[in-house]
């Protein structure tokens, strides 16, 4: 990547030595919020704090968490991907096609379909960057048609072993054993491998975001475009990087996804979008950072995880959920930002 000599420097934040109690529930206020939900729950339903149980929510939130990780970058460079539940649901269905219907084995399936994830990332950076096209509308008439495309192969079937296609033929392959591991296997029976992959996205994006030149420049091109471009950033490229990124980590979730239910179900992404944005937001208000983080996206994952894990062992209505998962989201991005009001 050309980025010119010139570096960005780094976001200058004063020392303190002391941390003011109005400070401190500013920085902690979502791990003090979580503490509360574990312990609620815990007395509530003593099964909660299970290890089973626990591993069972990471496992449901790694995927939530690789996609907002995306999300995140995105957000970085003051855009936003739209379209990373559909690129998600998408990939449920093409790698089941391509198993099931192309009888292609996991170690053919799973490049393809992160190439097709990167692909559309591509697409997206085209749109914003070239042709100028607000990101919000580019990756939001991507999702709308990613949604129509994915069902036109299948007729609007889900694909699974037996598939009728629609010439009226039956498709021979089956989902590769290998493949499947990737969704349903454990180390050492404990630790499921999808918290693993979440882990490994996490730390990997930490390091590049929080702790390499070319991360400062993502926030610099968020904070600002022009000065960074004028500073001799590429900021063309740095933009189709995270598009590109952002489309790539929406396919391993779908991967995950579809090695996770063994087919391809036609509402397998339906509600990844929402969940994963959920979870970038929440990570605004993680140690107080107010700005985008993959660590404070990945612990807002946790967040909702536990808190809809929760809710479901204490039976409660299913209708009642998003509310209150809204509630907790409002309540935390306001102790975030109102409580530390006036001091920036």
């Amino acid at each position: 990547m050309s980025e010119g000599t010139a570096e960005i420097p780094e976001q200058v934040r004063p020392a303190s030595n002391t941390v003011s109690p109005q400070e401190f529930v500013r920085r902690g206020a979502v791990f003090l919020l979580l503490l509360a939900l574990v312990i609620i729950f815990s007395f509530a339903q003593p099964a909660f704090i299970n290890i089973n149980n626990l591993m069972s929510i990471l496992q449901a939130v790694s995927v939530v968490a690789i996609i907002g990780a995306g999300v995140t970058v995105t957000l970085a460079i003051g855009g936003f991907d739209l379209s990373v539940g559909a690129v998600a649901a998408s990939s449920v269905m093409a790698a089941s096609y391509a198993m099931i219907v192309w009888g292609l084995n996991a170690y053919e399936t799973v490049p393809l379909v992160l190439t097709f994830g990167a692909i559309v990332g591509l697409t997206n950076a085209l749109l914003i960057v070239r042709l100028k096209v607000p990101d919000l509308l580019a990756t939001l008439a991507t999702m709308f048609l990613l949604t129509g495309l994915q069902l036109i192969p299948t007729a609007g079937r889900s694909i699974s072993v037996g598939l009728i296609l629609p010439d009226g033929t039956t498709a021979s392959g089956r989902v590769d054993s290998a493949f499947l591991t990737i969704g349903r296997s454990s180390l050492f029976g404990i630790i499921p491998f999808p918290v693993i992959l979440m882990l490994i996205v996490a730390l990997a994006l930490y390091v590049l975001t929080e702790r390499t030149r070319l991360g400062r420049l993502l926030y610099a091109t968020g904070g600002n475009e022009a000065a960074t471009r004028l500073a001799g950033a590429n900021v063309a490229r740095l933009k189709t990087f995270a598009y590109v990124l952002s489309g790539t980590l929406a396919s391993l979730g779908g991967i995950i996804v579809a090695a996770r239910v063994g087919r391809g179900d036609v509402s397998s992404g339906a509600s990844l979008l929402m969940d994963s944005v959920a979870a970038s937001l929440i990570g605004f208000a993680v140690l107080g950072l107010r700005r985008p983080n993959v660590l404070g996206t990945t612990i807002g994952a946790v967040f909702v995880g536990v808190l809809l894990n929760g809710l479901t062992m204490l039976n409660a209505p299913y209708y009642t959920q998003d509310f209150i998962k809204g509630t907790v989201l409002v309540g935390a991005l306001a102790l975030t930002y109102g409580i530390s009001r006036g001091r920036a």
